[in-house]
């Protein structure tokens, strides 16, 4: 049994409060004292260069190839498989795309959770929609025969081969989007409804 455990606490903390209380001499080192660990992440410097407009990021060349090219000229990689069925000519596909240019890398377009008619697209983004399934990623390398051809159009040049990045979220058909369409049309209450994103 040792000497501390016959001494009661109240006794043994009189006897050594004088002893805590007495002052560290000026040379004595300071007592460092451990920070707890904390959950909240360092704060952020703040950069406040002027981010140069338009804003045209470039991809690397690695990312403007493809693996495979069809008969048709269409070059795809597929970055994720989907699942199910694919989409057809008729059909409205919802998808996360990034565009940009096969020669430099030069970002001229992007959306997210847009709807595009399969078969009211450049040829090539139509042939390589029709390749995917839900859920699915995939890169198409489309040459300027089936993109935009001879003619500009906006950022891109003419001749100008084009490369996709494409996600297919969903896709309907044209009938389901028909009667979506009239379903919203005949309630009142889903027109005053806010848009769902």
């Amino acid at each position: 049994m040792s000497f501390l455990s016959c001494v009661p606490s109240r006794l043994l903390l009189v006897a050594l409060l004088p002893v805590l209380a007495v002052p560290l001499p000026a040379t004595a080192a300071p007592i460092r004292r451990q920070k707890a660990p904390s959950s909240a992440p360092a704060p952020v410097k703040a950069d406040n260069s002027i981010i140069p407009l338009p804003l045209n990021p470039v991809l690397p060349a690695g990312q403007r190839q493809c693996a495979t090219v069809a008969p048709s000229g269409l070059g795809s990689t597929v970055l994720r498989a989907g699942t199910g069925a694919r989409p057809a000519t008729g059909d409205v596909a919802l998808v996360n795309y990034i565009g940009y240019l096969a020669a430099t890398g030069a970002v001229f377009d992007q959306g997210m959770r847009s709807p595009l008619p399969v078969d009211g697209v450049i040829p090539g983004f139509s042939q390589g929609l029709q390749t995917m399934s839900r859920t699915g990623i995939a890169r198409f390398c489309i040459p300027a025969a089936l993109g935009y051809g001879a003619r500009a159009s906006g950022p891109i040049p003419a001749n100008a081969d084009l490369v996709f990045q494409v996600e297919l979220l969903d896709f309907k058909t044209a009938a389901e989007v028909e009667s979506m369409n009239r379903a919203q049309g005949a309630d009142p209450a889903a027109q005053d409804a806010p848009a769902k994103p």
